[in-house]
Protein backbone atom coordinates (compact mmCIF):
# COMPACT_ATOMS: atom_id res chain seq x y z
CA UNK A 1 0.00 0.00 0.00
CA UNK A 2 2.77 2.47 0.86
CA UNK A 3 4.64 1.50 -2.30
CA UNK A 4 1.59 2.40 -4.39
CA UNK A 5 1.26 5.68 -2.52
CA UNK A 6 4.95 6.50 -3.13
CA UNK A 7 4.59 5.68 -6.84
CA UNK A 8 1.55 7.96 -7.18
CA UNK A 9 3.27 10.80 -5.33
CA UNK A 10 6.51 10.52 -7.30
CA UNK A 11 4.93 10.11 -10.77
CA UNK A 12 4.24 13.84 -11.29
CA UNK A 13 7.73 14.75 -10.14
CA UNK A 14 9.38 12.34 -12.57
CA UNK A 15 7.31 13.20 -15.64
CA UNK A 16 6.70 16.87 -14.85
CA UNK A 17 9.27 18.28 -17.29
CA UNK A 18 8.24 16.12 -20.24
CA UNK A 19 4.49 16.35 -19.67
CA UNK A 20 4.42 20.07 -18.93
CA UNK A 21 4.50 21.19 -22.61
CA UNK A 22 1.57 19.00 -23.59
CA UNK A 23 -0.38 20.19 -20.59
CA UNK A 24 0.01 23.85 -21.59
CA UNK A 25 -1.14 23.18 -25.14
CA UNK A 26 -4.21 21.27 -24.01
CA UNK A 27 -5.03 24.02 -21.49
CA UNK A 28 -4.84 26.69 -24.21
CA UNK A 29 -6.99 24.60 -26.56
CA UNK A 30 -9.59 24.07 -23.83
CA UNK A 31 -9.68 27.80 -23.02
CA UNK A 32 -10.14 28.68 -26.71
CA UNK A 33 -12.96 26.15 -27.01
CA UNK A 34 -14.59 27.60 -23.90
CA UNK A 35 -14.40 31.12 -25.35
CA UNK A 36 -15.92 29.93 -28.65
CA UNK A 37 -18.77 28.18 -26.80
CA UNK A 38 -19.47 31.32 -24.73
CA UNK A 39 -19.51 33.44 -27.87
CA UNK A 40 -21.97 31.26 -29.80
CA UNK A 41 -24.29 30.41 -26.91
CA UNK A 42 -24.29 33.63 -24.87
CA UNK A 43 -22.72 36.71 -26.47
CA UNK A 44 -23.95 36.35 -30.06
CA UNK A 45 -27.64 35.64 -29.27
CA UNK A 46 -27.72 38.51 -26.77
CA UNK A 47 -26.29 41.02 -29.26
CA UNK A 48 -28.70 39.76 -31.92
CA UNK A 49 -31.63 40.26 -29.54
CA UNK A 50 -30.44 43.78 -28.68
CA UNK A 51 -30.31 44.67 -32.39
CA UNK A 52 -33.89 43.43 -32.84
CA UNK A 53 -35.10 45.49 -29.88
CA UNK A 54 -33.30 48.61 -31.13
CA UNK A 55 -34.79 48.12 -34.61
CA UNK A 56 -38.28 47.77 -33.11
CA UNK A 57 -37.87 50.88 -30.95
CA UNK A 58 -36.77 52.92 -33.96
CA UNK A 59 -39.85 51.77 -35.92
CA UNK A 60 -42.40 52.92 -33.33
CA UNK A 61 -45.25 54.94 -34.80
CA UNK A 62 -48.67 56.16 -33.66
CA UNK A 63 -51.38 53.50 -33.63
CA UNK A 64 -49.03 50.59 -33.04
CA UNK A 65 -49.94 48.30 -30.11
CA UNK A 66 -47.23 47.90 -27.47
CA UNK A 67 -46.73 46.41 -24.04
CA UNK A 68 -44.64 48.13 -21.39
CA UNK A 69 -41.97 46.44 -19.34
CA UNK A 70 -44.45 46.52 -16.46
CA UNK A 71 -47.02 44.58 -18.49
CA UNK A 72 -49.38 47.41 -19.47
CA UNK A 73 -50.93 47.02 -22.94
CA UNK A 74 -51.81 50.06 -25.00
CA UNK A 75 -51.57 51.90 -28.31
CA UNK A 76 -49.05 54.56 -29.17
CA UNK A 77 -50.60 58.00 -29.59
CA UNK A 78 -47.47 60.14 -29.89
CA UNK A 79 -43.78 59.45 -30.46
CA UNK A 80 -41.07 61.81 -29.16
CA UNK A 81 -37.30 61.46 -29.14
CA UNK A 82 -36.98 59.69 -25.77
CA UNK A 83 -40.54 58.90 -24.74
CA UNK A 84 -43.97 57.82 -25.97
CA UNK A 85 -47.51 58.77 -25.12
CA UNK A 86 -49.48 55.51 -24.85
CA UNK A 87 -53.24 55.25 -24.54
CA UNK A 88 -54.13 52.38 -22.21
CA UNK A 89 -57.91 53.01 -22.07
CA UNK A 90 -60.34 55.53 -23.51
CA UNK A 91 -58.89 58.99 -22.78
CA UNK A 92 -56.27 57.51 -20.40
CA UNK A 93 -52.77 58.31 -21.62
CA UNK A 94 -49.42 57.70 -19.97
CA UNK A 95 -45.93 58.89 -20.75
CA UNK A 96 -43.39 56.05 -21.08
CA UNK A 97 -39.67 55.93 -21.79
CA UNK A 98 -39.10 54.69 -25.33
CA UNK A 99 -36.80 51.87 -24.26
CA UNK A 100 -39.43 50.40 -21.91
CA UNK A 101 -41.91 49.16 -24.54
CA UNK A 102 -42.04 45.92 -26.49
CA UNK A 103 -43.99 44.63 -29.46
CA UNK A 104 -47.53 43.54 -28.65
CA UNK A 105 -48.94 42.97 -32.09
CA UNK A 106 -49.49 39.30 -31.22
CA UNK A 107 -50.45 39.03 -27.53
CA UNK A 108 -49.23 35.82 -25.94
CA UNK A 109 -51.77 33.38 -24.56
CA UNK A 110 -51.46 32.66 -20.84
CA UNK A 111 -49.96 29.26 -20.09
CA UNK A 112 -52.14 26.72 -18.29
Amino acid sequence: MTNLLNILLMAPANGGAAGQGGSNVSFIVMMLLLIVVFYFFMIRPQSKRQKEIRKFQESLEPGKPVVTQGGIYGKIKEVQENFLIVEIADNVRIKIAKNMVFDASEPQQPQK
